[in-house]
């Protein structure tokens, strides 16, 4: 059964928060865990006492208060970014939004593009997120609980090459480098394709 009056309170510390500067916006990643994971924005009751309902969550974000938050999806995005778990939940909300049929009439007609309908993209944290959710449960749980960063687990998923750094300026410190990550046989491999080349 929902708790309408957990639920406002959720949404109330969310919606201050994010109009209280520096301090209240340290908190924005916590409460949008809950209020995502709980899924207090669905459906409360605002401090006038409307019921307030939302199937979207941009619709919930953008709305202004007390009925949502009066915020952009960006700003979000931004402020959860470096959250690994209300990232991965805030990716799931607007990729829950813009599924569903996308032949129907309806959709033909109301299809709007939102600051929410494209997917993450390249080498992003929630392009990772989101592909491991995907194809790799068993990473993604480790990346949300911590034990793995989210380029960790692409490199280990087979998503992403694992590539060094390289310093150019030295060749002494360029050896060295490539001496501690690749294996014996792939520096003899590589000594004798730089020594073909000359």
């Amino acid at each position: 059964m929902t708790n309408l009056k957990k639920n406002a309170n959720l949404v109330e510390a969310l919606g201050s928060s994010l109009r209280s500067g520096d301090h209240g916006l340290k908190a924005v990643p916590g409460l949008v865990k809950r209020v995502l994971a709980e899924g207090a924005w669905r459906s409360f009751v605002t401090q006038r006492g409307e019921l307030v309902e939302y199937d979207q969550f941009e619709e919930f974000v953008t709305t202004p208060p007390l009925k949502g938050l009066g915020a952009s999806m960006a700003l979000v995005r931004t402020l959860v970014r470096d959250d690994a778990v209300a990232l991965d939940l805030f990716d799931d909300a607007i990729q829950l939004a813009n599924g569903g049929d996308r032949r129907s009439e309806d959709f033909s007609l109301h299809n709007i593009q939102t600051e929410t309908a494209a997917a993450p993209s390249g080498t992003s944290r929630e392009a990772g997120l989101r592909r491991l959710r995907k194809d790799r449960p068993d990473l993604h749980a480790e990346v949300l609980a911590g034990t793995l960063t989210t380029h960790a687990a692409m490199v280990k998923a087979g998503f992403r090459r694992r590539m060094v750094n390289i310093p150019v300026d030295e060749p002494q410190a360029a050896a060295m480098a490539l001496r501690r990550n690749l294996p014996p046989d792939a520096v003899a491999e590589l000594a004798k394709l730089l020594a073909a080349e000359t």
